[in-house]
């Protein structure tokens, strides 16, 4: 009875104990391999020739405007032209009563006919007193009053003609004319008005708007910077001297035509620290209209060694600057510490910081640190870069 006891205690140790170690062999498990590097997108840095321009914003104004004021006094007897209409320079605009400016212009005729007469008289007498006192038959005092009166009357003359010529003046003035070729505004007045010379309000406005100005502001600041760049050789001069423009629409379409740089102001406005500047651009379908808000696209110059830089691969360190991770060639990332100075498009323009092949990384930021080996991999192809470089204030 004793051995039987002893025996299943023996049995069940032996149980208990295949069991511990049959339970051991199932919690093994094999330790798992080590993380890879992590894999990154890149794209490679290439430089490139770029047209820099600059957006501005602006208004236009008309190229020349004329203000058409009487410049003789009367009732208005018709307006002879269609309000809004294009007008031509010299084109008849009103009629002013006219009948006390011809009467004037009649009695004017009048006394140059009576000098007229009277010079003939003076200076036949005149002629006859000179072979007269040739030989004595009349006085040197006759003779020289006689040569007086008709130089009286030869000045007489003169004055009258000069009145008669203000008054046919004054007559053609009653035909209110435009002094320019444009599109004209609205009447202020209308038939039976009375009007006096050169009134203050106007009686109506004529425009010019083809070709048609823009006007635009440039802070001095880029002023500045723009000429340093060209000094220094990183931007090239466009064009042959001179800047071409173009405009965007108050619906952000394109203008068709392009304009030229028709002057810059040689002074800074004391309150804003712009500088005007002024140019000019064809209108033949006259889609532009004086007080249009519009952006001006200047060309500023070209930049035969631009990099761009997906904005996705920049951010910002805690000292506010902009930085780049750069995978070197052993894979390992890089923070760089880039100067940029605009957007164009989805891009940042690098002035300092990289070089061309340079890999920059745009996808998987948050997963690397400077010092961690990568696994490099092309970005997904993008857009091709834009030609023109816009900076937007």
């Amino acid at each position: 009875m004793q051995i039987n006891r002893t025996v299943a205690q023996l049995t069940a140790a032996g149980i208990l104990l295949s069991g511990s170690i049959l339970l051991t062999g199932c919690g093994k498990k094999d330790a798992p391999p080590p993380p890879g590097p992590q894999e990154v997108s890149v794209v490679s840095v290439v430089s490139q020739q770029l047209a820099m321009t600059t957006e501005l914003p602006g208004r236009t104004s008309s190229f020349q405007i004329a203000e058409v004021r009487p410049q003789v006094g009367g009732i208005i007897q018709k307006r002879l032209f269609r309000e809004g209409a294009d007008v031509k320079a010299g084109q008849p605009l009103y009629q002013i009563d006219p009948a006390t400016y011809r009467a004037a212009y009649d009695s004017a005729r009048a006394t140059l006919a009576k000098a007229d007469a009277n010079l003939t008289t003076a200076r036949l007498k005149a002629e006859r007193y000179r072979e007269l006192v040739s030989i004595n038959a009349v006085s040197k005092q006759e003779y020289d009053d006689a040569d007086a009166a008709f130089k009286q009357a030869a000045a007489d003359v003169a004055g009258a003609r000069a009145a008669v010529e203000s008054a046919r003046i004054n007559l053609d003035y009653t035909r209110v004319s435009s002094p320019i070729s444009g599109r004209i505004g609205k009447s202020t007045v209308t038939p039976g008005a009375l009007v006096t010379q050169n009134q203050a309000d106007a009686l109506t406005t004529v425009q010019q708007i083809d070709p048609i100005y823009v006007d635009v502001t440039q802070s001095s600041t880029e002023v500045l910077r723009l000429r340093r760049e060209l000094e220094s050789g990183k931007l090239a001069r466009a064009g042959n001297g001179g800047a071409r423009v173009k405009l965007r629409l108050e619906d952000g379409s394109d203008y068709a035509h392009e304009g030229r740089l028709e002057f810059s102001d040689i002074t800074v406005d004391q309150g804003t620290g712009a500088i005007t500047i002024r140019a000019v651009f064809p209108n033949p379908e006259r889609n532009l209209l004086p007080g249009m808000y519009v952006r001006a696209v200047l060309e500023e110059g070209v930049n035969d060694q631009a990099i761009l830089v997906p904005q996705q691969g920049v951010t910002r360190n805690h000292k506010g600057e902009a930085t780049a991770l750069v995978v070197g060639q052993d894979n390992k990332v890089a923070e760089r510490v880039l100067n940029v100075s605009r957007t164009i498009g989805d891009k940042w323009l690098v002035n300092s910081g990289l070089k061309q092949g340079d890999r920059v990384i745009v996808e998987g930021l948050q997963k690397v640190h400077p010092g961690a080996v990568v696994k490099p991999v092309p970005a997904k192809p993008a857009k091709p870069a834009p030609q023109a470089a816009a900076a937007k204030p």
